[in-house]
């Protein structure tokens, strides 16, 4: 079985494993405190998926806005990079202590996991980190996870959790995740505009499916907006899951949205191998490799990245860094693991595999992106 409509999401032979995103704003009241009767009904919401046999992981948001608090800095802690870090590291340990209070409530052991970009970028840290998730929930735990933003920086962060959910989705190997909003789901236009209509289901993100997209955000606590939902729609979808947008602003929202049947599920098109959706994946991407017509026809066919269709060169990479492949228009058309650095690239552009051995000066490799290496998008 697989989530097929919003009410698989309850289901536990359609949908076995769950990954829940709570943003900031949900978790924190504008005088900075936790909300925790509400916490306290999400608390008992996951309780209840845990006794219909599922499988749940908690991507929580709320330690920049619990340690600005306990500080007294401004802006919620968002005001410098310093003070964001020494935020996250006094509300860190807040956000931990009243999930495992909230849990333990009802029998259940939380357990804290903090990541950074790099964790789920780098291939070995990703496994590491899916392994302990896969440990800690065969045995009956909940993982409740977040940025690691104490040591994170501008240049490596995810920077919302959307994105750092369907990651951590991806490496859960779950079948859903559930994104809680502030608004209902995904509308047809922005919600404020008349005649807005919310979109029940959605297979697959299109472009007439980003148009509809706003990086609006009512509370102004959050760094998410529905750009980076669909952001993170496209990651999950790559690994063969769903995902689905909730209005988290009430109580039990969750046992609302599904009962009534509000809210937006994201149905996966594809379901890539696990190394794949890896590839598909991944945010940080160190350069761009800009390619002709039949190029992209050929990698549409199956064929690897060949120098000969490669026109422009950009960025700083080594060889295993990962880039994007773009058709003249600048579409991103797929991305991949380089064969060369950036230099040996620029070297070889349009030139055809008898010709590397002289420039390279030793024999070339196959590709510049073996199709092994590479996922199309």
């Amino acid at each position: 079985m697989a989530v097929t409509r919003l009410i698989d999401l309850a289901d536990a032979a359609a949908c076995p494993r769950v990954v829940v995103k709570i943003g900031s704003a949900l978790l924190v009241g504008k005088d900075g405190q936790p909300r925790r009767d509400w916490l306290a009904g999400m608390a008992g919401e996951i309780a209840a998926m845990h006794a219909r046999g599922q499988d749940v992981v908690v991507v929580s948001s709320g330690a920049i806005a619990l340690g600005a608090a306990r500080l007294g800095l401004d802006k919620g802690g968002r005001g410098s990079l310093p003070d964001a870090q020494a935020a996250a590291s006094v509300g860190q340990i807040a956000l931990a202590g009243l999930w495992s209070e909230l849990l333990g409530a009802h029998g259940i052991t939380a357990a804290q996991m903090l990541l950074t970009l790099e964790d789920l970028e780098d291939r070995r840290r990703y496994l590491n980190a899916s392994s302990t998730i896969a440990r800690l929930l065969a045995a009956g735990a909940v993982p409740v996870v977040n940025e690691n933003d104490s040591v994170a920086t501008e240049e490596i962060r995810f920077g919302d959790n959307d994105r750092l959910a369907a990651r951590v989705a991806q490496a859960a190997m779950a079948d859903a995740v559930l994104l809680l909003s502030d608004v209902d789901g995904l509308y047809d236009r922005h919600p404020s505009q008349d005649g807005a209509q919310l979109l029940p289901e959605v297979h697959g993100i299109t472009p007439q499916v980003r148009a509809m997209a706003t990086g609006f955000s009512s509370s102004g606590m959050g760094s998410g907006g529905m750009v980076s939902k669909l952001q993170a729609a496209e990651i999950a979808e790559r690994a063969g899951i769903a995902l689905a947008i909730l209005n988290g602003t009430h109580d039990r929202p969750i046992s609302r949205a599904l009962d009534r049947g509000v809210g937006t599920v994201f149905l996966p098109r594809r379901r890539d191998r696990a190394r794949k959706a890896w590839l598909g994946g991944r945010l940080r991407l160190k350069g761009t490799l800009v390619v002709d017509e039949g190029c992209v026809k050929a990698l549409r066919e199956g064929k690897s990245l060949l120098a000969a269709g490669i026109t422009v060169v950009e960025g700083k990479f080594e060889r295993g860094d990962a880039v994007a492949v773009c058709d003249a228009s600048g579409m991103v058309v797929a991305q991949g693991l380089a064969e060369y650095s950036t230099g040996e690239c620029q070297a070889l552009t349009g030139r055809r595999n008898s010709e590397q051995a002289e420039i390279l000066g030793y024999a070339p490799r196959p590709a510049v992106i073996h199709r092994d290496h590479m996922v199309l998008l």
